[in-house]
């Protein structure tokens, strides 16, 4: 294969990763607000279970989670449903790599919960906002803010894990660089290609979030002054 074809190739494996992280991404956002939600509802035989699989999760080395979504998963349905499901490696990385995500970003959520001041919430509510609008309007935005910094950093470790797949067959980034190096011998060449791929997409979402975090500083800030009106 020609250079030019290695370089394809590791476009298209590019793609693959932004996918993979992006996708595991929202799945892992949700599944973090439902972990977080869990932790801290008043009903103990929610909250327990739930503190003790983010544990489980946190506790477990992440190439092992990965391994076994991939390996488990089809012997667990099989156990469950008598019939063979064949999940790929794709929807098995995205799977391990969102659960590995919201176990930690569901700390980052609930503290952000915690941290908005429950004055905000009761001048809302003497207003005759109702809960969800409370919520919505006061609540999120200035929790988003607070969240904001915490899960960048982990979309960050979340963006690097995605390396982790390319041991269950995805051809990833990180694949498809050890693959053409394999082939060409030139080590170096690729894998400083893919870091510096890795780098480029990093920096594009650090000025997306910089850009969601200015506007929601602009919402909370004319929220606020709404409130004290």
């Amino acid at each position: 294969m020609e250079l030019t074809g290695y370089s394809a190739s590791l476009a298209q494996a590019s793609w693959t990763t932004v996918q993979l992280a992006f996708v595991s991404l929202c799945v892992g956002l949700i599944l973090a607000v439902l972990f977080a939600c869990g932790e801290m509802s008043r009903h103990k035989w929610l909250a327990w279970p739930t503190t003790l699989f983010i544990t489980i999760i946190r506790g477990l080395p992440e190439l092992l989670v990965v391994l076994f979504i991939f390996f488990g998963s089809t012997q667990v349905i099989f156990l469950i449903t008598g019939n063979f499901v064949d999940i790929s490696p794709f929807i098995s990385g995205v799977i391990a790599l969102a659960l590995i995500f919201a176990s930690y970003a569901s700390q980052t959520i609930r503290g952000a919960l915690k941290a908005v001041p429950s004055g905000h919430v009761e001048a809302a509510n003497a207003l005759g906002l109702s809960r969800s609008r409370t919520f919505i309007k006061i609540v999120l935005p200035q929790a988003v803010r607070h969240a904001m910094p915490g899960l960048m950093n982990q979309w960050l470790v979340l963006l690097k894990d995605t390396a982790l797949v390319s041991l269950i067959g995805v051809t990833d980034l990180m694949k498809q660089a050890q693959l053409a190096s394999a082939t060409t011998h030139q080590a170096f060449t690729w894998y400083a290609t893919a870091a510096a791929i890795y780098l480029i997409i990093t920096i594009i979402t650090q000025k997306i979030v910089k850009i969601i975090d200015a506007r929601f500083s602009l919402q909370e800030a004319s929220t606020s002054a709404g409130t004290k009106a």
